[in-house]
Parts: C-alpha cells; sequence; structure tokens
C-alpha cells in the first residue's frame, strides 16, 4: 500500500530534477521550488493566518508552487486556500460572497471584489523549500469550487492526501515519468487539469505544455511541435477530433475526463491514431474512482488499486483515499455515489447511468440515459441532452431533449421514437441545435440548455 506520509515527505525535499524543465520552454522544477520557497515566506505573514485566500491563477509553474507552499505552514493556523471555477468578476464576487476572502494571489491581473490585497509570485529566492516540517496529508489543503446547475456553486474540500495521493497513484499506474510530456486541453483551475497539468507532473518529473489548446488543429500542432507523450481532453473535444490525425510518433496515451466518451468518438480517435484513450471516471468530490481503456477490449471499469467498491440496491458505493472529507461516509467507511452500476465480474462494473437519470411521468419510470440512447443513434445526431422539466410548476414531469445536428430528419426520429418507447416515454419537446452549451470543463451547461428548451 502506497505510504502517502513518505511519498509527500520526498517531495517536499527538493527537487529530484532541478534544471529539468516543468513547463516546456518555461520554468524549471528548481525554480517552481523557489517560487514555492517565497509564496510560503510571504502567506506565513500573521495577518493571512486563518484568512481565505483565493487563488486566481492558470499559470501552472505558479500553481504548482502555491501547493508546494501551502504543504508547509509556518504557523499552525494556516490559510485556506480557494479555487474559483472561473475568473469572470462574477464567479468572483459571488465566491467571495460565500467565503469572505480578503487576498487573492494571482499570476496576472484579475477583475477581483474591490479591497482585495493582490499576492503576486515573488522573485527566485535562496529560501530552503523544506525548512518547515511538512503538514499531515489528512490536513486540508485547497477548496475547490465547481460552478452548480443552480448558480449556486458547491464547495469541496482537498486535503494534502487527496490530491497528492491521486497523482502518485496515476504516476504509478501509468508509469509517468521525466520522460513524459503532458499538453492537457483543459485549465488548471479545473480539477482534472489540475490533476493532470499540475500535480501529475509534479510528483512524476514530467513536464507540462503551458498552453491549453481546445481547437482540433491546436491540439494536433501542440503534439507535434512539443512531443507531447500524453494527452488529457475531455469529450467535447475528442467528437471535435473525428477524422483529424493528432498523434505523432511521440504520443503514447490519451486521458478523458469530465463526462462519459462517446464509444464512436473513442473509436475513431484510436483507430486514426493508433492510440488508446484512458477514460477516468470519478468527480471533484471523489477523486478517480475507476479506469477503462476501450482501445484494450476493456468494455468495464477496474477501479484504481487503492479504491475498494461494493453495490447497494444498483448504486456504486466507494471507500477511497480521494474523497473529499464533507463526503458523508457509512460506518464501514463507504460513500454511497448518484450513480447507478452493474457489477461486471468480480473486480468490474458497469456504468448504467445516474440516480438522477430516472425520473416518473404519470407515475411511471422513465430511464433518461434510455430515451439519450435511441435519439444519438439517429443519422445526423451528434449529441443529445435529454431532461426532466417540471411541467408548468407542478409535481408532474414532462421529458424535453435538445439535439445536437440541424439536419436530423425529425419526422423519422419522432417514429423511432415511437416505435421504442412506452407513450409516457416520449419527450414532449425535441428541439436542434448547432451546437449544445458547454461549460470550460467540457461538462454540459444545464442552466443555458434549460433556458433554450423553455423559451
Amino acid at each position: 500500500m502506497p505510504n502517502n506520509n513518505q511519498d509527500i515527505k520526498a517531495l517536499l525535499a527538493g527537487p529530484q530534477f532541478p534544471d529539468k524543465e516543468f513547463i516546456r520552454s518555461g520554468a524549471t522544477f528548481g525554480e517552481v521550488y523557489a517560487m514555492a520557497a517565497g509564496l510560503r515566506s510571504v502567506i506565513a505573514d500573521p495577518k493571512y493566518q486563518g484568512a481565505s485566500i483565493c487563488l486566481a491563477v492558470d499559470d501552472r509553474a505558479v500553481m504548482a508552487a502555491v501547493l508546494l507552499a501551502a504543504l508547509h505552514p509556518a504557523l499552525a493556523c494556516c490559510p485556506t486556500l480557494l479555487l474559483p471555477y472561473a475568473f469572470s468578476a462574477k464567479s468572483l464576487t459571488r465566491m467571495q460572497q460565500l467565503t469572505g476572502f480578503t487576498a487573492a494571489i494571482c499570476d496576472v491581473d484579475r477583475d477581483l471584489p474591490a479591497g482585495t490585497a493582490i499576492i503576486r509570485p515573488p522573485a527566485e529566492t535562496s529560501v530552503e523549500l523544506a525548512a518547515f516540517a511538512p503538514i499531515s496529508p489528512q490536513a486540508e489543503l485547497l477548496r475547490i469550487f465547481t460552478g452548480g446547475s443552480t448558480g449556486t456553486p458547491q464547495i469541496w474540500s482537498k486535503t494534502g492526501e487527496n490530491l497528492f495521493g491521486e497523482g502518485f497513484s496515476l504516476a504509478r499506474n501509468f508509469a509517468v515519468t521525466e520522460e513524459d510530456c503532458i499538453v492537457a486541453t483543459v485549465p488548471p483551475y479545473h480539477i482534472y487539469g489540475l490533476l493532470f497539468s499540475v500535480i501529475l507532473p509534479l510528483v512524476s518529473g514530467a513536464s507540462v505544455i503551458m498552453a491549453t489548446p481546445s481547437f482540433p488543429g491546436e491540439i494536433a500542432d501542440v503534439i507535434h511541435e512539443q512531443g507531447a507523450t500524453l494527452l488529457a481532453g475531455i469529450p467535447p473535444h475528442y467528437r471535435a477530433l473525428r477524422g483529424k490525425k493528432v498523434a505523432g510518433s511521440s504520443l503514447r496515451l490519451a486521458f478523458s475526463s469530465a463526462g462519459m466518451l462517446d464509444a464512436e468518438d473513442n473509436e475513431a480517435f484510436c483507430h486514426l491514431n493508433q492510440v488508446g484513450i484512458v477514460e477516468v471516471y470519478g468527480s471533484t468530490e471523489t477523486g478517480g474512482i475507476a479506469t477503462r481503456n476501450r482501445h484494450l477490449g476493456e468494455t468495464s471499469f477496474t477501479a484504481f488499486p487503492t479504491v475498494s467498491w461494493t453495490v447497494k440496491e444498483d448504486r456504486l458505493c466507494v471507500r477511497s483515499p480521494f474523497l473529499s472529507p464533507e463526503l458523508p461516509l457509512a460506518d464501514d467507511g463507504f460513500f454511497t455515489t448518484g450513480d447507478r452500476v452493474e457489477p461486471s465480474g468480480t473486480t468490474q462494473f458497469i456504468l448504467k447511468g445516474r440516480v438522477d437519470g430516472v425520473t416518473k411521468v404519470g407515475g411511471k419510470r422513465v430511464d433518461l440515459e434510455e430515451v439519450r440512447a435511441i435519439i444519438k443513434k439517429m443519422p445526423k445526431v451528434s449529441d443529445c441532452v435529454v431532461m426532466a422539466l417540471p411541467d408548468h410548476g407542478g409535481r408532474e414531469h414532462r421529458i424535453v431533449a435538445l439535439i445536437q445536428g440541424t439536419d436530423v430528419d425529425m419526422d423519422l426520429l419522432r417514429k423511432t421514437l415511437a416505435a421504442s418507447l412506452e407513450f409516457y416515454a416520449l419527450p414532449r419537446l425535441l428541439k436542434t441545435i448547432n451546437r449544445i452549451p458547454l461549460q470550460e470543463n467540457g461538462k454540459y451547461d444545464r442552466d443555458a440548455i434549460i433556458h433554450l428548451l423553455t423559451t
């Protein structure tokens, strides 16, 4: 069993490769550690002790330095680091209302609430990072904000063990070393981007590309120009990469998270690039739970070695060192997720959809994923969101669907649905759109979708 205390102690002892580039063509590991020492001296100031500090940073080297610095509190009451889900003035103001933060670490100018004290990454310092003993891996390191579907952000705490333990786990499972170079299509202020483009390189010695490409041409160019070996992408980007060869001789593995990867998008990428995509299943609050690589013939998910799982009433329950501390646990240490699963043999499971993906219409049970699957099989449909919305504000629900694809034969679609579903499960509204709205992290923008379906 991995020893997180020893792993973190070794990490904080100093960079294993001080002259190697942490950022490709940018900051070295030695420079990241020196920046961390300077930042630690700043946040150790008594005025920040017990305060909340907004981490308004998307420079991966600065992000790494802040996390290293936070693992070395000079005083017992260290500041609470807050990672926002967006840098807009509205998001930062809402975050301040929820937390009362009075300071922010910034790598560039931000539109922060009035009166916020700005902490800039300091110039190189000769202070040794290991001058203080590290905090306990079980102590809170960071609070992560995720955009909520109701407009109210959710807040999840992460300990050093949560974040760095998962980083070490990824490095071991996928043999990530100082020979690797990572390109990520998600910024580091989202949990997936943070893990794969800040923490994973920090614990493994791999380099990371500073850019966050999202368009197919950009992704391909960065991989080829920088000789990237690992790609951390999200389902919408793999969908956009259909028919586009991005992998040169350097790329050895791709990852996908922040939603389920469509089987056809997966097959298209793997066939054209001869590189498998590792689908990482989990969430901000649970951390990574399991993976599968369909390029290797894996149809079910296999949990990480440090994660235990079981099924109770069709729901997946997990026990893991990556779980956020505030999650409610049963007496046996298991957390019950919102996902329905089916065991596959004794060591794997198949995802069957969200518990909240099952609704009732007229007292009858309707599986929204089943409706979505039928629509997605139709010609010219590239994506689809199926939702259950309150019917005129009452207790009953109506099924609605937003379909990506403006050339869809709607008459054929309605006939296919009528032939496949009971009448109560038929969508009351079918609407087509050129592109379904997405958040920056690749997840569906629920608020925007509801607006489109109700106006």
